[in-house]
């Protein structure tokens, strides 16, 4: 599992307990108090010449982006699914644009389910949705199975993902492959 980042922050956990985001993105803008030593004239005239209606738009970049999913009652000290980034950009009102997926799952005995990697995907915070049009890398826990593909949604509440196109599974025996040997 990743550390956290050395800007993050602990989130509190929402009103189900289930997910605690281990990241707090830095925003970037402006305050009226930044335009202090312009004056008051200058800094009138700064607004007047600003179009209509038009705002800064605030974003954010990080690095080592993780989020995680628990349990409910009476299994809420387990986590369900970790999903990571090695890089995120934030922009308001948008989805967050994850580099480098990683979505790992675990039973309640904390073992491995599934590892899925794709090389970037669009993460919608509020709805526990990540999905992209990009290619996708899912194995199993102990690496039995593979599947590749391309488009998914990944529903984190459910644990729920749906590969769209061009699927194509490996499913390996090893015990038939070593016996071989």
């Amino acid at each position: 599992m990743k550390s956290e980042s050395k800007n993050s922050k602990p989130e509190s956990r929402g009103k189900t307990g289930s997910r605690r985001r281990l990241f707090q993105f830095p925003v970037f803008g402006f305050r009226s108090s930044d335009f202090a030593p312009l004056g008051l004239a200058a800094g009138a005239a700064l607004l007047l010449t600003a179009a209509p209606g038009v705002r800064a738009q605030q974003t954010g970049h990080a690095t080592d982006f993780t989020t995680t999913e628990y349990y409910e009652p009476p299994n809420q000290q387990q986590i369900k699914s970790i999903l990571s980034g090695t890089e995120v950009l934030y922009q308001p009102g948008r989805p967050l644009l994850i580099k480098q997926l990683q979505i790992q799952t675990f039973d309640l005995n904390g073992k491995t389910n599934m590892i899925v990697k794709a090389p970037e995907c669009l993460y919608d915070e509020k709805n526990g949705t990540a999905n992209s049009a990009g290619p996708l890398h899912l194995q199993n826990g102990d690496g039995k199975y593979r599947v590749e593909g391309e488009g998914f949604l990944w529903r984190q509440a459910d644990s729920l993902l749906t590969i769209s196109n061009k699927v194509h599974t490996v499913i390996e025996d090893r015990s038939k492959l070593n016996a071989k040997l």
